[in-house]
């Protein structure tokens, strides 16, 4: 079944133009009323759009409306008694000409951003599994790294004096700053959670009131953290080079977990650096406090340090 199928889109193109030619030959010689059977080429062109994309379709709409054309005007010239088209026949091949090439736009478009769609869930499902497989593989006796980094995250947000409910956020994105490629990991975030809240969705699994509310509860998680991650990746990857940081700009969350990740790279290495300037202690991070830094986080982050 599957060589069939690989080998019907193989040749859909040329099947699709063998059918153009043989709905023209059919026409030709077995249909009278022919103006009523110009619909026949919606079907290629419709297949072409959902196979294919729109493109494809637009341009298999327009060699229909072509080959029509030139069919009618080589059948008035052959003919023993020529007889012209009516006006009413004229406007009738002009509407039929423009919804068939609009009908193969509209459903090779849709049929394009379902594949898109479709590719997106399948990149997120594979991110979502490279976080998971991610925090599965230990390699640390004690504790994944992640997870350290997780609580001492958590520890200088509450030494903040952030909210329970930030703290938990900044937890959360802590856990996930170092899933993969972070660049290309934050979009899955906002897919997933856009996912998980769809209502269609969540009717078509049957789910419970529990599953449901859990579902959404996770959604809403996932958009709480993304802004977290993407300003850590901006402001501590991208241009981590960069000292003198907008702290307007730079969300709270995502310099505590800077600090967090630097502190624990002090302990286990005896040095670390944000971009290209290396820090090899707790007083070159008070250096950077009001600049790379949140003076809330680094404060907290002395609070933390003995303790932790």
């Amino acid at each position: 079944m599957k060589k069939i199928k690989t080998f019907v889109l193989d040749h859909f193109e040329g099947a699709i133009i063998s059918l153009v030619f043989l709905g023209i030959i059919a026409i030709a010689f077995f249909v009278y009323y022919k103006l009523s059977f110009l619909n026949f080429f919606f079907i290629p062109v419709i297949l072409t759009g959902y196979f294919l994309g729109k493109k494809k379709a637009v341009l298999i709409g327009i060699f229909c409306v072509l080959s029509v054309i030139l069919y009618f005007a080589f059948f008035n010239l052959f003919a023993t008694q020529k007889q012209p088209l009516a006006l009413s026949e004229v406007i009738i091949i002009l509407a039929w000409a423009s919804f068939l090439v609009v009908t193969g736009g509209i459903i090779g478009e849709v049929s394009e951003r379902r594949e898109k769609k479709v590719k997106n869930m399948r990149n997120s499902y594979i991110g979502v599994l490279d976080i998971l497989l991610k925090y599965l593989e230990v390699a640390d006796e004690s504790k994944p790294r992640s997870v350290r980094i997780s609580h001492l995250a958590g520890k200088i947000a509450k030494a903040a004096e952030l909210s329970p409910s930030e703290v938990e956020d900044i937890k959360s994105a802590a856990l996930l700053y170092e899933a993969g490629d972070l660049r290309s990991s934050i979009p899955l975030f906002g897919q997933v959670a856009e996912f998980m809240e769809s209502d269609r969705i969540i009717s078509e699994m049957a789910m419970g009131d529990k599953d449901k509310v859990l579902l959404k509860t996770i959604a809403s998680l996932l958009k709480k953290i993304e802004p977290l991650l993407v300003g850590y990746y901006i402001h501590y990857m991208e241009q981590a080079d960069i000292l003198e940081k907008d702290l307007e700009r730079t969300p709270l969350g995502s310099s505590i977990i800077a600090l967090a990740d630097i502190s624990d790279r002090l302990a286990l290495e005896a040095h670390a650096s944000l971009g290209k300037h290396e820090i090899k202690s707790i007083a070159d991070i008070k250096k950077l406090s009001g600049s790379a830094f949140h003076d809330t986080a680094v404060n907290a982050l002395m609070k933390v340090i003995p303790s932790s």
